[in-house]
């Protein structure tokens, strides 16, 4: 790569001393060996020489090569800018120095390649065309195609009520499961893992319910059965922070590993798992410019820990959320974040879900909080089948990738789509529901077991699966469903700052009758997103889950 450092010396708010430890911004580049030229910006053939020999370098090498280009700027930040007040010694020489137009027509003259008529002429035409509206420039490059260049215009047209058929067929299920579970001989694995895999033999013969690991596996091997290729980076994404995906077998004899995705048949699409650099901001900013080149791969993101993604708040507040309306960039990238509310303390609790609801507008990114297997599957096969390519933000599980009651039937997939509201499970009386308990994540398991113990016939329980884009019409049919409805309460773990509940409330509320009101359920407000000891967690965790049940 050619790296062209500007170098206008901080545009006189920072000195340079202050701003950097080596005399030259490009000093980094010599722990690469790269070659650096630096060159008077004033100088534009000197500029122009360095230029095509870095061109040169990095066509003939195939090296980085960098060019540091020492310039200043004459003005302010705008108009109304004095740089003078802090750079006084500085500002008394640029002022002093003719311009780079003025010195570069100096030596041409003084070479007889043009006459002063000549340059005042080049000006006047130069001003006039700009007032004008006229191009003054040459384009670099003519507008061409590359081998490379990818054509968006098949992901432009967005239909977000379009259905998207994402069930596969049990014949396929099958085949791709034995491929899946397939071990080369004589790679020995770890005894839990070897555990995993026979469990997950199980699964595919239905002797088994289907489990996270399993069906997110499954997910990416039908994906790359229809020709999409599929790329998971982050930390310990190859074996899964919480070891439930093991989509990497290490042989415990040698060290050698084998990848059954890579493996499930000749010439198939790559599927690539990259354990990443503890670097939040650096891996993900690298995933989002490779998703905004690949519209035909499912192109993945993993933080360690939900928490974790906001050493990458740039990224995210830059350019994911907002790259298609500033600069018509589409891109389909995935982040999954670990969230959940389990005693683990402050930084490893929140995925910061409140964030990414509050940077919603305009339909620029989906933001999902799956809580099964079967949701986890379809959702993974709908970023890819739908027929436009936006952001998809999902709150993924922890303690829900072991739940005994988060797991699915094989049939699962083989039917059905992925439901952005999941409505009551249990055979209820509608007309005896006065309370709709709404929510998202793992605290729907601790809302259904404690219905379930206490005998609660008047309360609904409903997954809101997908926060952003609302699905406003779905959640109104739910609750015309119960006559008697007069309380909906949205049960969060979150404290009542964070969380959904700010940035969804005018959606539970928009289209209600008169009579109903909706609720909080959830934490109090707090500065930390969680707290730091376990048995002060179950305490609040049992208030909210009473709370929600009016209890």
């Amino acid at each position: 790569c050619i790296h062209f450092i500007v170098n206008n010396q901080i545009g006189f708010t920072t000195s340079p001393k202050f701003a950097r430890s080596s005399p030259y911004p490009s000093d980094v580049a010599k722990m690469v060996a790269a070659p650096i030229f630096h060159v008077n910006g004033d100088d534009p053939e000197a500029v122009l020489f360095v230029t095509r020999l870095a061109l040169e370098y990095r066509m003939t090498f195939n090296k980085d090569v960098v060019i540091d280009m020492i310039c200043y700027r004459r003005l302010g930040h705008n108009e109304a800018d004095e740089p003078a007040a802090t750079q006084p010694m500085m500002y008394k020489k640029i002022r002093a120095r003719k311009t780079t137009a003025n010195l570069y027509a100096e030596k041409l003259i003084a070479e007889g390649l043009i006459t002063e008529a000549d340059f005042q002429g080049m000006q006047v035409k130069y001003r006039a065309d700009l007032d004008a509206g006229q191009q003054v420039s040459r384009p670099t490059l003519p507008s061409i195609k590359t081998p490379y260049s990818i054509d968006w215009a098949a992901y432009k047209h967005e239909d977000w009520d379009a259905p998207v058929h994402t069930a596969v067929s049990a014949e396929t299920v099958r085949e791709l499961s034995d491929r899946l579970l397939r071990v080369p001989e004589g790679l020995e694995m770890h005894p839990r893992v070897a555990k995993i895999m026979d469990d997950r033999r199980k699964m595919a013969a239905g002797a088994l319910a289907l489990d996270w690991g399993f069906a997110e596996n499954l997910a990416y091997a039908t994906l790359l059965n229809e020709g999409y290729q599929v790329r998971i980076s982050g930390q310990d994404c190859g074996r899964g922070t919480f070891f439930h995906r093991h989509s990497v077998l290490h042989n415990q004899k040698d060290g050698s590993s084998h990848t059954p995705l890579m493996n499930l048949y000749p010439g198939q699409p790559t599927f690539l798992v990259i354990d990443s650099i503890l670097s939040e901001e650096a891996v993900l900013g690298f995933e989002y410019g490779y998703s905004t080149a690949e519209p035909d791969g499912l192109v993945i993101w993993e933080g360690q820990f939900g928490d974790f993604a906001n050493g990458a708040q740039v990224v995210i507040d830059q350019f994911i959320s907002s790259g298609q309306t500033k600069w018509g960039r589409l891109c389909g990238l995935v982040m999954l974040l670990p969230h959940g509310f389990e005693g683990q303390g402050p930084e490893h609790s929140s995925a910061r879900l409140e964030r990414y609801l509050q940077l919603c507008a305009e339909n620029n990114i989906q933001v999902v909080v799956p809580s099964t297997p079967a949701q986890c599957f379809h959702m993974l096969r709908r970023q890819m089948l739908r027929p436009f390519r936006k952001p998809l933000i999902v709150m993924s599980p922890k303690s829900l990738l072991r739940h005994r009651m988060a797991v699915n039937a094989l049939e699962d997939l083989t039917e059905g789509h992925f439901q952005e509201i999941l409505p009551e499970i249990d055979p209820i009386d509608p007309e005896k529901i006065t309370r709709v308990v709404a929510c998202s994540g793992k605290v729907y398991y601790d809302l259904l077991e404690a219905r379930r113990e206490r005998n609660l016939e008047h309360v609904a329980i409903i997954r809101i699966e997908q926060l952003y884009p609302f699905p406003q019409t779905q959640y109104n049919q739910i609750l015309e469903q119960y006559p008697n409805l007069s309380e909906i309460v949205w049960c969060q773990e979150e404290p009542k700052n964070q969380g959904a509940w700010y940035q969804g409330l005018h959606h539970l509320e928009r289209d209600l009758k008169p009579h109903q009101k909706v609720f909080y359920a959830g934490r109090e407000a707090s500065a930390a997103p969680a707290v730091g000891y376990y048995s002060v967690h179950v305490e609040q965790q049992q208030k909210l889950v009473n709370e929600a049940l009016g209890q």
